[in-house]
């Protein structure tokens, strides 16, 4: 019976520690992510995204409500840097329900959009038009 006490504990460790390392090397993974979006590095951001996709099995809409740059989400950053090929990038890759659901703030992205006053932009048209 203590062998067995000893290898559940052994067991419950090492998957925290498996655990913490995979978030923590995601947390690394994603540790640029902003400068690229706010940079309109299209083709870096798709890297990073695949990269992301690839070794922690993660899709878009699984991390986007995590990373934040500067209290925004990843498209709203998009929208203030008019980086237009990285936040159409952004709004094609997630999934509209997700476009449509109230974001950290409680506003859905058109909504904030339309407060923002960039309903002209040309990221705008492709949220729309996704939605």
């Amino acid at each position: 019976m203590l062998k067995f006490v000893k290898l559940s504990a052994v067991t419950v460790a090492a998957s925290l520690l498996i655990t913490t390392t995979a978030h923590a090397g995601v947390e690394d993974a994603l540790q640029n992510i902003c400068t690229i979006v706010k940079a309109d590095d299209k083709g870096e951001l798709r890297k990073k995204m695949k990269a992301v996709e690839t070794n922690y099995r993660l899709k878009l809409q699984d991390y986007y409500n995590g990373v934040t740059c500067d209290g925004n989400s990843l498209i709203r950053t998009a929208f203030h840097a008019n980086a237009i090929e990285a936040g159409t990038l952004l709004v094609k890759k997630m999934p509209k329900s997700q476009l449509n659901a109230p974001e950290a703030d409680g506003k859905t992205l058109r909504a904030w959009v339309s407060d923002a006053g960039m309903m002209e932009s040309p990221l705008a048209a492709v949220l729309n038009e996704r939605i």
